[in-house]
């Protein structure tokens, strides 16, 4: 009998109500009254499992099937029957069931509330648990939308390059790498460290970004996105940090700092609907056990119309508030997390950020004609802060190479970078979203650590 998936029992199971089917999956619990007993079988499919019957007079392993614990594999044959007057629409009275793997008392997922610490202890079992089946879940089809998105609208796919020796965020912040021996390095007359022998002959590092490399691609295809990983060295603790993530940065040429907004804004709606149709018996269970109000929060994103604000008005919102803030609001600084949750308050809802002090943004970024700001913008979201980073980028190439020389860039790593402004420039933005920052957003989880299967952090690289 062909194997048949339960979420296609889910779609089915009217049309095949007293019918022999034949599923397979892990047994998340066994409850035994003596002369039949229950199992929740779940196979992955989707987030609900299947109620299965077992009966000592239909099956002939009675007492080995009735001993069985979570995690074990089984296959079962048996009937589809509807229980519309049930909590599940449709259970299988089994007549045959075949013990695959069965696991023992060592194995760590019992049926109870675990904490989520010590489920990344053992992260290799935990996408068995309810809470990360359904964050995964959301992962999955989040991911998948954003590429049908921009698919959709005309947006070329770009691999850019994890290895590279130029980067926007700084080498300071990238792992750097070497296939040289490092118990016996070649070294300069200077004692230094001769990369020139290493296998790329020279410095290089993993990528914190595909950026640059998709601007370049942006002035050939106008319109592209990259969506891969990223890395960075910073040694944060916080539960919005970590060293491996996932970004998605689009570049566009032809659009401003107002167009960007417009496609920013209209990029994490569709994402946002397609999690919520999608993903709604999973919305449902974190809304109720994870993150209370989670499908209202998602739902009125949906419906909303996200303010747009310089970041000067914003501070004085910030000054004239009565608030005692324990990071004083500046004209000239960057906005706390105490700012950020009350900006989105004060308006309730996502709030853009823009055209913010030179000084404390990138090179690549457009000056303004006040030369004080520059065309940047973040996106603030209610119950996360920043979810979104981008700018309108200089075109002109004396007013890069003039911010490159006041930034103490070294010009000579991004030389084909600048020269894309000698060679048919335009007016073009884009802008970055850390992939882990819009599962946390959209699943209620609230440490980027439950956000990402296998976490990189600060003195955690298992598996």
């Amino acid at each position: 009998m062909e194997k048949l998936d339960i979420s296609y029992l889910y779609k089915n199971a009217k049309s095949l109500k007293g019918k022999d089917v034949s599923v397979a999956g892990w047994v998340r619990s066994v409850r035994n009254s003596k002369t039949f007993g229950f199992i929740d079988l779940n196979d992955g499919t989707c987030f609900n499992g299947v109620q299965i019957i077992f009966d000592q007079n239909k099956i002939d392993n009675y007492d080995a099937v009735a001993s069985l614990i979570a995690g074990s594999s089984i296959i079962v044959s048996g009937k589809l029957v509807l229980t519309p007057e049930a909590k599940q629409p449709f259970e299988i009275h089994a007549e045959k069931v075949t013990i695959v793997n069965q696991t023992d008392e060592t194995y760590p997922l019992q049926k109870k509330q675990h904490s989520v610490e010590f489920l990344r202890e053992i992260a290799y079992l935990r996408p068995r648990t309810r809470l990360f089946n359904a964050v995964f879940r959301i992962r999955s089809v989040a991911s998948f939308a954003i590429h049908e998105y921009f698919q959709n609208n005309g947006y070329v796919y770009v691999n850019t390059p994890l290895i590279t020796t130029t980067d926007c965020e700084g080498s300071d912040q990238m792992f750097k790498i070497s296939a040289l021996d490092f118990n016996n390095p070649p070294l300069t007359k200077n004692g230094k460290i001769d990369f020139s022998q290493d296998l790329f002959g020279k410095m290089s590092y993993i990528t914190g970004s595909g950026q640059l490399h998709g601007e370049a691609f942006a002035q050939a295809f106008s319109k592209i996105y990259t969506f891969g990983p990223t890395f960075r060295t910073e040694n944060s603790n916080t539960k919005t940090h970590s060293n491996e993530f996932w970004m998605i940065e689009p570049e566009i040429a032809f659009c401003d700092l107002d167009s960007l907004m417009d496609i920013e804004e209209s990029m994490l709606k569709s994402v946002v609907s397609a999690v919520l149709e999608k993903c709604s018996v999973e919305i449902a269970y974190l809304d109720s056990f994870i993150a209370p109000g989670l499908k209202e929060k998602l739902t009125k994103l949906v419906k909303s119309n996200f303010v747009r604000i310089d970041h000067h008005d914003v501070i004085d919102i910030l000054k004239q508030a009565n608030v005692k803030w324990e990071f004083e609001p500046t004209y000239d600084g960057d906005i706390a997390k105490e700012h950020e949750k009350y900006i989105t308050s004060y308006f309730d809802g996502p709030v853009f950020i823009k055209n913010w002090p030179k000084d404390i943004k990138a090179f690549y970024m457009k000056t303004n004609a006040d030369n004080k700001t520059v065309a940047a913008v973040d996106l603030e979201v209610p119950g996360a802060g920043e979810l979104m980073g981008g700018s309108q980028r200089e075109e002109d190439y004396d007013k890069l190479i003039a911010r490159c020389k006041a930034m103490k860039v070294d010009m000579d790593k991004i030389d084909w970078f600048i020269n894309l402004r000698k060679f048919g420039s335009c007016v073009h933005s884009g802008f970055g979203m850390g992939f882990e920052r819009l599962v946390m957003y959209l699943t209620g989880v609230d440490n980027i650590r439950d956000a990402i299967p296998f976490p990189r952090t600060p003195n955690t690289c298992d598996y």
